[in-house]
């Protein structure tokens, strides 16, 4: 379903928190902060993001992805500086453990699902690639876009897809542990921001269904292109354990 968007004048004008948020597309950044504040029930004003206002780019520093601010506070964009904001605005749940060695745990495998050169990244570059090479992935005029946007090299692009299979076959041996261990969660015994960024990453490798997200058709069939070895690392528990996370942590269908 479409998301209430209030005006870039709006937004500077009104106290709380306000996000700037892409519109129309499950984007794995975005998603994973909007599902951050709904479980901790924090209310939030969202302004679509438009790379052509200068408005909104002198006010939010117009960076990649979501950038959240509150009040007059610094914007705050990255999926790190977002969960440190969200946690401090509302400490329970905590989506962090207080333990120092799971604390690290948590960042680290968050990292690696949506920081730079994660998977979240990784397929990003891997869909431009294939684009760019006529095989699928993103349209060629879409791919050109985006690869000036994010850095996209010939190197990085033939890369990607080995990248992208290690870290997949990574979360999947992750969560297979945890399983033995009697958890459904990738840290611990309870849910923590890892398990929405996995979450929201699997939008990139299987959208959800339409109804729950609508979605441009171009798009959806971007992020459904697999080759063999993408394919072969997907393992059906990283899909299980999405569909546990939106069924019981977080909100359908996605508002987009």
């Amino acid at each position: 379903m479409s998301y209430p968007y209030v005006s870039v004048e709006d937004a500077m004008t009104r106290g709380g928190l306000r996000m700037v948020v892409v519109g129309g597309v499950p984007s794995p950044w975005g998603e994973a902060a909007k599902g951050i504040l709904h479980i901790k029930r924090i209310e939030w004003a969202a302004v679509r993001l438009a790379y052509d206002s200068d408005a909104l780019r002198e006010w939010s520093g117009q960076r990649n992805g979501p950038v959240a601010i509150y009040e007059n506070e610094r914007p705050r964009s990255g999926w790190a500086e977002i969960l440190l904001l969200a946690e401090r605005l509302a400490p329970t749940p905590s989506l962090l453990h207080a333990d120092a060695g799971e604390r690290a745990l948590v960042f680290g495998l968050a990292h690696e699902l949506l920081g730079e050169q994660g998977l979240a990244w990784t397929r990003r570059l891997q869909l431009i690639h294939a684009g760019l090479q006529g095989a699928g992935g993103f349209p060629e005029r879409a791919a050109k876009y985006l690869a000036k946007r994010y850095g996209y090299s010939p190197q990085a692009g033939a890369a990607s897809g080995t990248r992208v299979a290690q870290l997949l076959r990574m979360l999947g041996a992750r969560l297979k542990s945890q399983r033995d261990a009697g958890s459904r969660y990738y840290v611990g015994d309870s849910v923590t921001a890892v398990d929405v960024y996995s979450a929201t990453c699997m939008a990139m490798f299987r959208p959800l269904p339409a109804g729950q997200c609508d979605m441009d058709v171009s798009t959806r069939a971007a992020f459904e292109m697999q080759d063999a070895q993408t394919e072969a690392a997907l393992d059906p528990i990283l899909l299980a354990h999405r569909d546990m996370m939106y069924a019981q942590h977080l909100e359908l269908p996605l508002a987009l």
